[in-house]
């Protein structure tokens, strides 16, 4: 298990327990988020998972792909720190990764 601190629209920030394997947008749906759509269920087709990487954990996670990279610009909150959720596997080396959940195109 990892632990990843996810903050809410709201700014309230909780830690949750996340299995490895699974992508990060699975981890935060699956935790009870109701803030994350996800209405594409991971297909890296609606930026509906749009999350924040805090700049200290960003280098826990994989390159964009171009794919992703071509989502988030059609996103009017895309920024510096801005992943798709759906593409970011969990993996054991992301203890401690910070992501605040975007705000609602």
């Amino acid at each position: 298990m990892v632990e990843i601190t996810v903050t809410d629209r709201g700014g309230q920030a909780r830690p949750i327990e996340a299995d490895t394997g699974m992508s990060l947008m699975e981890v935060i749906r699956n935790s009870g988020s109701d803030e994350l759509l996800a209405l594409c269920g991971g297909c890296c087709s609606c930026a509906t998972c749009h999350v924040y990487v805090d700049p200290d954990s960003a280098g826990l996670l994989p390159a964009m792909s171009e794919d992703e990279d071509d989502l988030l610009d059609c996103s009017s909150h895309r920024d510096a720190r801005s992943r798709l959720s759906c593409q970011v596997p969990v993996t054991g080396a992301m203890t401690g990764l910070c992501v605040t959940i975007a705000p609602e195109e």
